[in-house]
């Protein structure tokens, strides 16, 4: 069954997908539960530049980390059900349910069908009115805003909040006050439109009567905020509108391609620039297994896709931020580490919460991350071409932070055939993995491009044939006659879609004959059906975990480049097409995908699947624009 991403907007000014086949009644379908659990599509996402949630269509906060992405959960029912905590505004005998975002905005419509009546919920992390999105200041007003209005007919509706962990509940400030002993720094003040029994309370609607709840961790109570959610929810609006009004792009899948430049935008932490995996900690790459990971932090690899990705559709000043986040924290530390927490230090270690049982009881939940601690030496590659980047935004590298690359890029030159744990993050000893070894020449061709252009201080020549002799040996050394392709490591090994990126990265042709023969090779080899990748065979190339997982939606996006390059447009665009059509009905995206079944997988949503959608489309659109004027683009995307 596949979708096609359509966000139409119907004649009652409600919008979201159409899936062929798949949904009737203007897009509504029941509520299915598997093991207790939705499937992961079936949420949505709210955030305010400081922290996120996930909202499910059956009206449930099953995710949000109070105050920031990376601190405890305050509700985390998506990974327990019965322990978790949550906070549930839904009409009895909830039947269908279906949800869309206001168009252009973060604001987060669910409406749910029961035989008496039609109820829409309105959720918003709300922001500071006025406020630009671009000034990277904290916009948030620390509060999640719920409205929940009766359409037709009348409604019974459920409301129960249920933070995880003991906590307690009394009246105050006009509403209530609620302790959470484990969370001492935490104030939360719940507020509403009409009289709170408790943290359990039903309401009666009737057609055209509305209600609100307002749950507020500021320390602020209802009557010292003058309690105004409309005019809070409609200022939430107004500056996302103004924020997406400066999307600049025109190419395939555009509605999409916007809408996934909003997501980003949610996993955005304003004050710093950082921008983490994905909001959530644990969901699970394969139903049962443990490979479970905390996406929270800032990985130093998605700065140069995501720069790349959002400069190119009009958001220069994220890109900007987040550059400018990435070498501060470099320049603090001297030696790049792999991850960062917002604030661009190290996390704590990565341990096990044993109190939760896992989405669909897939153990263990993990907080922190262990790759905080690995080798990996793609990460020189990554910050300088954040900083070609960079300088080709500002125009000037200063002399300090010039210093501090010129010592990356000579590490860079020293490391490139020592083992590491790679792009992926093995829990084995460390192997020279072939993509490591390409960026360390990205590392070293960007340095020279940086120093000939500014005229820095640096051993250009040097660089520049050190990174031609890494070339060499990736085309030489890692390629295996037998498979008729480049493997992932030097030496040979299997094969690895990363592999993909080197045309990406500007190392090797697209259309270069062993570019194109290691394309079909993982196709054919690592494919999972319907245009869908696996990273890696982990039966072929260990990883030192058990289990298997889902396909991995990002390398299908570098196939979509890799043809586009080869001159195979037409397959191109249906590829991209197809992946396109596999976003959820609000246009989210995983990290992963069961190839059997199309159900999500993996931390949710991801950002790196969103960066996939953008600079996929952006380079068919290039392509498409030099096709109609029959010129070739230039060949040095990347480096423009």
């Amino acid at each position: 069954m596949r979708g096609v991403w359509d966000p139409r907007i119907d004649e009652r000014g409600t919008g979201g997908a159409i899936l062929e086949g798949a949904m009737t009644n203007g897009g509504f379908s029941p509520i299915r539960r598997t093991d207790g659990y939705l499937p992961i599509e079936d949420y949505g996402l709210i955030g305010d530049g400081k922290t996120a949630a996930l909202v499910g269509r059956d009206g449930s906060v099953a995710w949000l980390c109070a105050p920031r992405f990376d601190s405890p959960p305050l509700f985390c029912e998506i990974l327990d059900a019965k322990r978790g905590g949550g906070f549930r505004v839904a009409p009895r005998d909830l039947a269908t349910a279906r949800q869309y975002y206001e168009p252009d905005t973060g604001v987060l419509h669910t409406e749910m069908q029961t035989p008496a009546g039609l109820v829409r919920l309105t959720d918003a992390l709300t922001l500071q009115s006025g406020v630009d999105l671009r000034e990277g200041v904290s916009a948030a007003r620390h509060e999640l805003v719920r409205r929940v209005a009766v359409l037709d007919g009348e409604a019974w509706l459920n409301v129960e909040l249920t933070p995880r962990g003991p906590h307690r509940a009394e009246q105050a400030g006009g509403g209530l006050r609620i302790a959470c002993p484990q969370r001492a720094d935490l104030p939360l003040h719940l507020s509403a439109s009409f009289p709170l029994e408790g943290l359990r309370s039903t309401l009666r609607l009737r057609a055209g009567e509305s209600a609100f709840l307002v749950l507020r961790w500021s320390g602020a109570t209802g009557r010292q905020t003058g309690f105004a959610p409309e005019a809070a929810l409609d200022q939430t609006a107004d500056v996302w509108r103004r924020w997406t009004a400066r999307c600049r792009y025109e190419g395939p899948q555009k509605a999409l391609v916007c809408r996934s430049a909003i997501t980003l935008k949610l996993l955005d932490y304003f004050e710093s620039g950082a921008m983490v995996a994905a909001p959530t900690s644990s969901l699970p790459e394969a139903i049962g297994g443990v490979r479970n990971w905390d996406y929270r932090f800032a990985w130093i690899r998605d700065a140069a896709f995501s720069v790349f990705a959002l400069h190119r559709i009009g958001y220069s000043d994220e890109a900007a931020a987040f550059l400018s986040w990435v070498l501060d924290a470099v320049e603090r530390h001297g030696q790049p580490q792999v991850l960062y927490d917002l604030d661009g230090l190290v996390p704590e270690p990565e341990r096990e919460d044993g109190e939760l049982e896992g989405y669909r009881r897939s153990a263990p939940v993990r907080w922190g991350n262990g790759a905080a601690d690995q080798v990996q030496h793609d990460v020189y590659g990554e910050i300088l071409d954040c900083a070609y980047q960079w300088a080709g935004h500002h125009g000037a590298l200063d002399a300090a932070l010039w210093k501090k690359l010129r010592s990356l890029i000579e590490t860079a030159a020293r490391v490139w055939r020592k083992p590491d744990h790679g792009i992926w993050e093995v829990r084995t000893p460390g192997r020279a993995f072939t993509y490591s070894a390409a960026l360390c020449q990205v590392a070293l061709d960007r340095g020279a491009r940086l120093a000939r252009r500014y005229g820095l201080p640096a051993d250009v020549e040097r660089w520049q044939a050190t990174a031609d002799e890494i070339r060499d040996a990736i085309l030489d050394e890692a390629w295996d006659p037998e498979l008729n392709s480049l493997t992932e490591h030097l030496g040979g090994g299997g094969l690895d879609a990363s592999l993909l990126t080197l045309p990406i990265r500007r190392i090797v042709r697209p259309y270069d004959p062993r570019m194109v023969a290691t394309t079909e090779a993982i196709v054919r080899r690592l494919g999972a059906g319907g245009g869908l990748l696996y990273r890696y065979l982990p039966h072929e190339s260990p990883d030192g975990l058990p289990g298997e997982e889902g396909a991995f939606l990002l390398c299908s996006f570098w196939l979509v480049d890799n043809l586009a390059g080869q001159g195979r447009m037409q397959e191109a665009m249906d590829l991209y097409d197809s992946l396109c059509a596999r976003a959820g009905p609000l246009g989210l995206l995983p990290e992963q995908i069961d190839a059997a079944s199309g159900a999500f997988l993996g931390n949710y949503p991801q950002a790196f699947s969103h960066i996939g959608v953008i600079a996929s489309g952006f380079n068919l659109a290039r392509k498409l624009v030099a096709a109609s004027k029959r010129e070739e683009p230039p060949l040095d995307e990347r480096l423009d």
